[in-house]
């Protein structure tokens, strides 16, 4: 075995696999579905709009975005933004998606512990992503300093730590965009499970992102703890 061999990248690699394999997964699921539209021939914006009519939010509007996928909303500005691919499609996959987003307004709207809690440690994450490495390596480089090296650890632990608040916001925006689009009847009983599908393949990126972070987190511990 070559004396330089890292074996933590196989931990690294793991994580990129399964991450490729759920952005491949719901890449295929959207454009499975995608083909297949609704029989009431609503767009997404007309869903987006009609969900949050029905639920009584006024205070966000609807824009269209340009890309693939790259729907979503913004609590900040309170604007509900759908790709090209979603907001003029009638595809039953377009309407999914749309009403996902819709489920995050809701969330905002009811003030959705989760969705709060995530918001809130947004700047703290993103200065645990930046400082994470350079504290972590000043404190190898210093004979192994163990409070540096620990701070860079937990540093870095942040952002395995939001894509855990992560996952239970975007499974209960899910929920609550299949629960209006049945409650609404927007799709027929044979459309509801596609929309199902495309959303449960969505909801698997995120549970993809965890691990891969997860992954890289205790890559990160096994190299600290190895003085060598």
């Amino acid at each position: 075995m070559p004396i330089f061999f890292d074996w933590t990248y196989i931990l690294i690699l793991i994580g990129l696999l399964i991450s490729g394999w759920a952005s491949a997964n719901v890449n295929s699921t959207f454009n499975k579905y995608n083909k297949y539209g609704n029989s009431k021939q609503l767009t997404g914006t007309d869903v987006a709009k009609r969900i949050l009519q029905r639920s009584g939010i006024t205070d966000v509007s609807v824009e269209r975005i340009s890309g693939n996928l790259t729907d979503h909303y913004d609590p900040s500005h309170k604007v509900l933004r759908l790709s090209d691919a979603t907001a003029d499609s009638t595809s039953v996959a377009a309407i999914g998606v749309a009403a996902h987003e819709c489920g995050h307004a809701v969330q905002d709207q009811k003030g959705y512990f989760f969705m709060t809690l995530r918001q809130r440690i947004v700047p703290v994450v993103n200065f645990g992503s930046k400082a994470a490495l350079p504290i972590l390596l000043l404190g190898l480089i210093f004979g192994y300093n163990e409070f540096l090296v620990n701070i860079g650890i937990l540093l870095f632990s942040l952002t395995f730590v939001f894509q855990l608040v992560t996952l239970p916001v975007e499974f209960d925006a899910s929920k609550r965009a299949l629960e209006i689009i049945q409650a609404d009847n927007m799709l027929n009983a044979q459309e509801f499970p596609m929309a199902k599908k495309t959303l449960r393949a969505a909801a698997l990126t995120y549970v993809a992102a965890a691990v891969a972070s997860l992954l890289s987190l205790l890559r990160i511990v096994i190299l600290s703890g190895n003085r060598d």
